[in-house]
């Protein structure tokens, strides 16, 4: 699925040239966090919202207060992934599109590219989902593939949720299988298992028979 099916020009940018006033009426119609800026088709930046409502003088141009613009910005080849990261970097529902050479070519929205997400086997695809851990030098994606594959499992999808200096959180998502098999598994590897969605027996079983232990013991 390509980004650029996505690219909007619903609303028009606004105008380095254009009054304070008309901003904020357009913000008033709209839900957008922010509003590209262009002069002559080329991009210049974005004001947000709450920047422009801090101006009293509504009969400024907003070239007058570039000051505010914000730079960030999506290429048009940029891949769905990557704009995620632009929307919560920035806390914003719209990244301006432009070329190499700044020339503006629309605007993406954040639900625009949450339903790209949303349409990935990684969500939509039932399945199993587990976060494991595991030393930053000793993991790998090609082990953690094997691991999954051994027990007649196919990974949907993996990304690293989480790192520090010494370890890293991967979040996968697995096909439905026996998921403990795969579980053990990880753990005969090294890998701390720490949240599965679906019932971990394994500990369980191990739980029961501590149970069951300290039951003999206090006869």
């Amino acid at each position: 699925m390509q980004t650029t099916d996505y690219i909007s020009k619903d609303i028009k940018p606004l105008l380095a040239s254009d009054k304070i006033s008309k901003a904020k009426g357009l913000f008033n119609q709209l839900t957008f966090t922010h509003l590209p800026v262009i002069e002559k088709g080329l991009f210049l930046g974005s004001i947000a919202e709450n920047d422009l409502q801090a101006i009293v003088e509504n009969d400024k141009m907003l070239s007058e207060s570039s000051y505010l613009f914000q730079s960030f910005f999506a290429f048009d080849n940029t891949n769905w992934f990557e704009l995620l990261k632009l929307f919560a970097l920035n806390d914003a529902n719209i990244i301006p599109v432009i070329t190499k050479k700044h020339k503006y070519l629309g605007y993406y929205e954040l639900t625009d590219v949450l339903h790209i997400f949303n349409s990935t086997p990684f969500l939509n695809q039932s399945g199993a989902m587990l976060v494991v851990s595991k030393g930053v030098s000793e993991y790998s994606f090609s082990e953690i593939s094997q691991i999954i594959e051994s027990n007649n499992a196919k990974l949907l999808g993996a990304f690293i949720s989480n790192s520090d200096d010494e370890n890293v959180e991967i979040t996968i998502k697995i096909s439905d299988h026996d998921l403990n098999n795969t579980i053990q598994t990880f753990r005969r590897y090294n890998y701390t298992i720490l949240t599965g969605f679906h019932v971990d027996e394994y500990l369980n079983t191990l739980k029961e028979r501590s149970d069951y232990l300290q039951k003999y013991l206090d006869i």
